[in-house]
């Protein structure tokens, strides 16, 4: 039996002296420098009405240059068709009694107020802001602060449940059913606590547990898909992506186009960004701008399963290989 090594010790203090400033700078990196670089950054905004009449709103949107990408409507309906199906953030409607801005808080309600503050005109000699909320955020949650607070949550327990998972059971149909299982518990109490007691989404509750269901088996899969293939070096990997980028870089406070340039589409990819996408389209959308956000957490899902299913025929092949040859074979 070897003795411990004299060295060991200091070897691992000096890790720890390295590894966590190394580790704050990363989180300030991921977390704070997004936040303080908020701007539209080819932010989808609709223009409806006349060319004629349109035209001095699309020069007063073109001053600001890279900020919105302008979508043109024939008239006021279809901005908000546009806007209800989450194609636009918001719309500004040119008529002869002068442009109506239109908005939406439960896409961002970050956005509905830049774009009400900065778009409107003056409502007559009191003045104030034309504005129209065509799909308002929860009245008990007006900032969406609530609805932002909770990716975080969500991803710390989808991790959670990877990590127990992964520790508890090998890769199989086992482990499967235990994700699914943690996956549903979750939701059901998220759903529960958000929407059942708290009050800040609206939709169908079923509807929102299932999205939320998704996005923990979506985050909870991958991690025990890489801790399959590569161990806990993979699950500390999949932990790191999941809580220092996939949830601040997701734009749920915000948006995704506020974002630096490239940090609001990577979030749009990664499970957080994608299910906090698709709970606001069930809230407060009736569906509308879903089939992205579901397409990417069914595509992580399939990743993470299929992770799951190659660590399972990878110890399969080597306890085959490693068993005894009969004697005589």
């Amino acid at each position: 039996m070897h003795a411990p090594s004299s060295h060991a010790g200091p070897r691992r203090a000096l890790v720890a002296i390295v590894a966590v400033p190394v580790v704050l700078a990363l989180a300030i990196l991921t977390f704070a420098w997004p936040s303080a670089n908020l701007a539209p950054r080819d932010l989808p905004l609709g223009v409806a009405g006349p060319a004629g009449l349109t035209q001095p709103v699309e020069d007063r949107l073109a001053e600001h240059a890279g900020a919105f990408e302008v979508h043109h409507y024939a008239d006021e309906a279809a901005a908000r068709e546009a806007i209800e199906d989450r194609e636009v953030y918001g719309a500004v409607v040119a008529s002869p009694e002068g442009p109506r801005v239109l908005t939406a808080s439960g896409a961002s309600p970050l956005v509905s107020g830049l774009l009400g503050q900065a778009l409107a005109p003056p409502a007559g000699p009191a003045g104030g802001a034309i504005v129209t909320d065509v799909a308002p955020a929860d009245p008990d949650d007006p900032r969406g602060s609530a609805f932002g607070s909770l990716v975080l949550p969500l991803v710390l327990a989808s991790v959670i449940a990877g990590v127990i998972v992964s520790v508890l059971g090998r890769p199989g149909l086992l482990q499967v059913a235990a994700i699914a299982g943690a996956a549903i518990g979750a939701a059901l109490v998220a759903a529960a606590m958000v929407q059942g007691w708290l009050g800040v989404i609206e939709g169908d509750w079923l509807l929102n547990a299932g999205v939320l269901a998704l996005t923990v088996t979506a985050v909870a899969s991958l991690l025990a898909g890489l801790n399959a293939l590569l161990g806990h070096a993979g699950l500390a990997i999949g932990a790191v992506l999941m809580i220092l980028v996939g949830n601040p870089w997701s734009g749920v406070s915000s948006a995704p186009e506020l974002l630096p340039e490239g940090v609001g589409a990577t979030g749009q990819l990664l499970p957080p960004g994608a299910g906090g996408s698709l709970l606001r389209s069930t809230a407060f959308f009736d569906g509308g701008g879903a089939v992205e956000p579901l397409a990417v957490l069914l595509a992580w899902t399939a990743i993470g399963l299929g992770m799951v299913g190659a660590g399972w025929l990878l110890r399969r092949r080597r306890a085959v290989a490693t068993e005894p040859v009969p004697a005589g074979a």
